[in-house]
């Protein structure tokens, strides 16, 4: 049995005439941490979307353990309580206290019961660091905060893979660190993790993929020795310049 989880293959999105992902093309391992860098507007958060089906792709194939997500028979609230993801601008319920916000969806979706749901939260709330917030509404607790609850809240519906949408892009820089803490102990875990980021050292230091975008292509792909040690394209080496440069 393949250990691949996610494929995704010629993977195309227009908007009008705006071509924003041309011809995309790479695979999800059980296991892997794939980290997705780049400069803004390079198709990175476009391509979690439609992984995530947020967007409708334009040509191209998504596959989860072999079959077709595009399929007009797949359920999209149960495939995506198998492909969970945490965005940049957190997403959480400000009507909801911490607690509810990571339960609402183990009830919902997998239709657990209050008492499971609660017991389900409490566990990921713990991971993150966040229990005692857990009567709190998000308004009252800060970004970093926001953004381990929103982590705790994916992983309660228990995903096979987490996709992360620059998590840290909203923080300001003091509260960048706790939460990528967070995202590097899943990563040690185990946890099948693709992450869009601008944080290129956490990139190199987390993931064993790193796949480097520029204009809606994968230029380039490799190990993270390989892409940040030796890139083989252009593009790349300008790219990571600016960086280490910056």
């Amino acid at each position: 049995m393949s250990d691949e989880i996610l494929r995704v293959e010629h993977l195309g999105k227009t908007f009008g005439t705006n071509v924003v992902l041309r011809d995309i093309d790479f695979s999800v391992k059980k296991g892997d941490v794939t980290c997705i860098i780049g400069a803004s507007g390079s198709g990175k958060s476009t391509l979690l979307r439609c992984i995530n089906l947020l967007e409708e792709p334009t040509s191209g194939n998504i596959l989860f353990h072999d079959s077709s997500i595009l399929d007009k028979s797949v359920n999209i609230p149960a495939y995506r309580a198998k492909v969970g993801m945490v965005f940049q601008s957190f997403n959480l319920f400000n009507n909801m206290t911490v607690l509810e916000n990571c339960m609402i969806s183990p009830m919902k979706v997998l239709k657990l019961d209050r008492a499971e749901a609660q017991q389900r939260a409490m566990l990921y709330l713990d991971k993150v660091g966040m229990t005692a917030y857990i009567n709190a509404k998000p308004r009252f607790i800060s970004g970093g905060q926001k953004q381990r609850v929103a982590i705790a809240r994916a992983l309660a519906i228990q995903p096979e893979v987490l996709l992360f949408d620059e998590p840290t892009s909203a923080l300001d820089p003091q509260m960048v660190g706790e939460v990528l803490a967070v995202i590097r102990a899943l990563a040690a875990e185990g946890h099948t993790m693709v992450i869009v980021t601008h944080e290129m050292a956490f990139a190199r230091d987390v993931s064993n993929r790193v796949i480097f975008m520029a204009d809606g292509v994968i230029c380039e792909e490799g190990s993270p020795s390989q892409l940040f040690q030796n890139p083989q394209e252009e593009s790349t080496r300008a790219f990571l310049k600016r960086f280490t440069q910056g």
